[in-house]
């Protein structure tokens, strides 16, 4: 029997929440294309998330057909952190339960506070549930130094061992969470399906980098570096700053005509202890005339901001896929990034982008040297980045999710046979 109702569950954040704030980023992206790609295909979807804002609407239906947006009440109408939203689970399942007229096969679940309200639901509604993490707390709690907070709680680490041995299967992202799912978790590998995120091919494409500037009003001869995403310290962006102080120091001349631009968060915000940091070290470091902070952008002028870049910069300390890192391939944006998690595996070193030791400002001062001085001579990687990024089409990606799904719920897929999927080349 095919899907035809499916469940999703993210509980502490909507699919709907604007872009680049505090907890937003790939796994609001995922949920929201996910749902329209299989909306479009005859599914019915239902996300529930924490209603953040009395304004919102029960319902919303603005995702497109068959796609709805339920927000449940629970705790504060308001933006609150994940771990603020533990309390409140009992009374967002209780919620769900009490109203949701249920007709639906399967539940996919997001993040560990969605893991264990989908494993009440599972066990009231007598069907399966599927489980993606997207960050695992051992993995941020093995990148994080001990004497820098907020380490993960251990009630998040016994939750995610509680839902790896209840789920029905587990979505990893990259074989590098595969391994750290065994290694860290001791999960049945059988139980796990390597799946990425997708891209939207149709948002996301090559333009000439002249056309992205000048619509931007951006001068042509404006030489583009580019970090997006959330403005949190594992994403590491002081380390682009200190290596943007070294090319200041060796080469000062490949400078005059680069802008270093930080897209995430909010630049007036003064309570965001993180950005207000990273403001004053580009202060301290002298770089104020090379650094700019322009805050959250939607996807469309994202798009635009990739494909005027000269190289977009992931240094991150620990990123589980970086969709953020395909956007850019997508858009024809060479990526340089930590050999880390997921980015191990989307940039290929030396093709489409380049990848770099983590936390060694000089080794990424040498790499963006290399390609301030020269940069026609790596045209190449623009057209290698938007190539590997074909492979992760939604439509194809989601045709695999649907391969897990439908075996379950037909009772087809076993726990004999792993159901690990060939990762795109």
């Amino acid at each position: 029997m095919p899907l035809t109702h499916l469940a999703m569950l993210s509980v502490h954040t909507s699919p709907l929440a604007r872009l680049g704030g505090e907890k937003t980023g790939g796994m609001n992206v995922y949920i929201k294309e996910l749902a329209q790609e299989l909306g479009t295909r005859g599914i019915q979807v239902d996300i529930y998330t924490r209603r953040s804002d009395p304004e919102l609407p029960d319902i919303d239906h603005s995702l497109g057909n068959n796609v709805s947006v339920i927000h449940v009440p629970a705790g504060p109408p308001q933006v609150i952190g994940p771990d603020a939203v533990y309390p409140y689970l009992g009374s967002f399942t209780s919620w769900i339960k009490s109203t949701s007229q249920h007709r639906y096969q399967l539940i996919y679940s997001h993040y560990w506070l969605s893991g264990l309200v989908a494993e009440q639901l599972s066990s009231t509604w007598r069907i399966p549930y599927v489980q993606m993490f997207h960050t695992l707390g051992h993995m941020k709690n093995r990148i994080i130094p001990g004497y820098m907070p907020p380490r993960e709680p251990d009630l998040r680490i016994a939750s995610e061992s509680q839902i790896i041995k209840s789920a029905d299967r587990i979505i990893a992202a990259t074989p590098a969470e595969h391994s750290q799912l065994l290694w860290l978790y001791r999960a049945d590998r059988r139980k796990i399906a390597i799946i990425p995120p997708g891209v939207n091919a149709a948002r996301f494409y090559p333009i000439p980098m002249e056309a992205a500037k000048e619509k931007l009003d951006i001068p042509l001869n404006t030489k583009l570096l580019l970090f997006v995403g959330r403005i949190e310290p594992l994403k590491a962006v002081d380390n682009i700053l200190h290596a943007l102080k070294v090319v200041q120091q060796t080469t000062p001349n490949l400078l005059e005509q680069t802008i270093f631009t930080v897209i995430g968060g909010d630049p007036t915000n003064t309570d965001d202890a993180e950005l207000q940091r990273l403001q004053a070290l580009t202060q301290q470091l002298g770089l104020t005339q090379s650094v700019r902070f322009i805050g959250a952008k939607n996807q469309e002028q994202l798009h635009l901001y990739y494909a005027a870049a000269l190289a977009v910069i992931m240094p991150s300390d620990y990123e589980s896929f970086g969709m953020v890192a395909l956007e850019a391939m997508a858009s024809g944006a060479p990526v340089i990034a930590s050999q880390v998690g997921g980015l191990a595996f989307l940039v290929s070193d030396g093709e489409s982008g380049f990848l770099i030791p983590v936390r060694e400002p000089e080794f990424l001062a040498q790499r963006l040297c290399h390609l301030l001085s020269a940069p026609d001579e790596f045209s190449y990687m623009r057209i290698a980045a938007a190539e590997r990024a074909k492979n992760y089409t939604w439509s194809a990606i989601t045709d695999q999710l649907l391969a897990v799904f439908d075996g379950i719920i037909s009772g087809q897929s076993n726990l004999d046979t792993a159901v690990t999927r060939p990762y795109p080349p």
